[in-house]
């Protein structure tokens, strides 16, 4: 195979080419402003509303309950900030995991900053969560539980039924990152309690800089910008059209590929870990049964993830470390550190992400590299 192997569909997807289609046009011809009260305002206006219908079609709610947003870190942002700051600091808490995205995490860091009760919810082995530990953390002055639906680090999945039981149970409001599951998991809001949830379109096929949080009707949340009367002055700002377009778009793709998807990666999945397993002695698979199909963290004993990531690129195949990288270090993954790995075996971690386009033959060219860049990335061989 000459062309790249991406599979690294966790980060980011391609843009669809029904998305891309849907998309066009607004780039040409259908320019309005949907707030403009002229003939073409008025024709973009229609379009941002029959996205909304869309959105909302796709997760099963009413449209006014979809509000657009920059992605799901301002969704997540949006969720915390949005109902914490309006309790006084010292008299509201918030429960999440330890292992969130940092738009989750970032902002809860940001919330104990200024005042407010923040408790971190542990893992297990397989990075999920017991509902009964949130039993023990709830407070009379518990205002907010944050969970998300599948990590994106490992893909387990969190038991979102059972919590968001108990958060229902306590008059607890509850919000799911759900970045990493709608595109493959069935979703009912209202089966599982889900007061607030986060999507972002470049997820799931569409393009980047746009994403949306669904509010249910009657909870209230602040703006965490303030301007126009877009969005009901939830999230004021001209709208990105053409990205709102492309997450509806993109939600009726996925949505009618779900089934066929999730079977698809799921067999894929599964005989790609026995190749693994056949080709590397002592590999281990720290992705759990209970996951979405389209995530793969494993570790290769004695190697250097950064190495192998090197040299797999190297050979135009993208995958993604097991560790969060800023400008200054790589820090060992807190999603792995939660989970309880050692450091060497977080060291050795890469994660591989499928999508609609991963092959069999893809992985297998991945397969017939990975001994050689293996041997050459460990540690012992200097």
């Amino acid at each position: 195979m000459s062309g790249p192997i991406y599979l690294d569909y966790c980060a980011t997807t391609p843009v669809h080419p029904q998305v891309k289609d849907a998309v066009l046009p607004l780039l040409n011809e259908q320019y309005g402003n949907p707030s403009s009260m002229h003939k073409i305002g008025m024709q973009a206006n229609i379009l941002l509303t029959d996205a909304r219908r869309a959105v909302a079609e796709g997760l099963g709610c009413s449209n006014d309950e979809i509000y657009f947003t920059s992605g799901a870190t301002e969704a997540d942002n949006l969720a915390l900030f949005g109902v914490m700051r309006q309790f006084e600091p010292g008299k509201a808490h918030l429960v999440t995991t330890e292992i969130e995205h940092h738009a989750i995490l970032h902002a809860a860091q940001q919330l104990e900053r200024e005042g407010y009760h923040v408790s971190y919810l542990p893992v297990d082995s397989h990075g999920i969560v017991d509902p009964q530990d949130l039993v023990k953390l709830i407070r009379p002055e518990t205002k907010l539980v944050s969970v998300m639906m599948v990590n994106n680090e490992v893909g387990s999945i969190q038991p979102l039924q059972e919590i968001g039981a108990i958060t229902s149970q306590h008059g607890i409001l509850l919000h799911t990152d759900a970045v990493q599951g709608v595109g493959l998991l069935d979703l009912d809001l209202a089966a599982l309690h889900i007061d607030l949830l986060s999507v972002s379109a470049h997820k799931i096929y569409g393009l980047k800089g746009v994403g949306a949080l669904f509010i249910r009707e009657g909870v209230q949340v602040l703006p965490c910008l303030y301007g126009g009367p877009q969005e009901k002055t939830i999230r004021p700002g001209t709208e990105n059209l053409p990205g709102i377009v492309s997450l509806a778009e993109a939600v009726k793709v996925v949505g009618s590929e779900k089934q066929k998807e999730r079977k698809r990666l799921s067999e894929l999945r599964s005989w790609f870990i026995e190749g693994l397993r056949n080709r590397i002695e002592g590999v281990i698979i720290n992705t759990p049964v209970h996951s979405s199909p389209h995530v793969l963290s494993v570790s290769f004993p004695g190697a250097s993830a950064e190495m192998m990531q090197v040299r797999l690129s190297r050979e135009n195949i993208a995958v993604s470390l097991g560790s969060a990288c800023n400008s200054k270090e790589v820090a060992p993954s807190h999603v792995l550190v939660a989970m309880g790995l050692s450091r060497g075996q977080i060291e050795g971690t890469i994660r591989i992400s499928f999508g609609y386009p991963t092959t069999q033959e893809e992985l297998e060219k991945f397969l017939e590299l990975i001994p050689t860049i293996w041997r050459r990335s460990k540690f012992t061989d200097g």
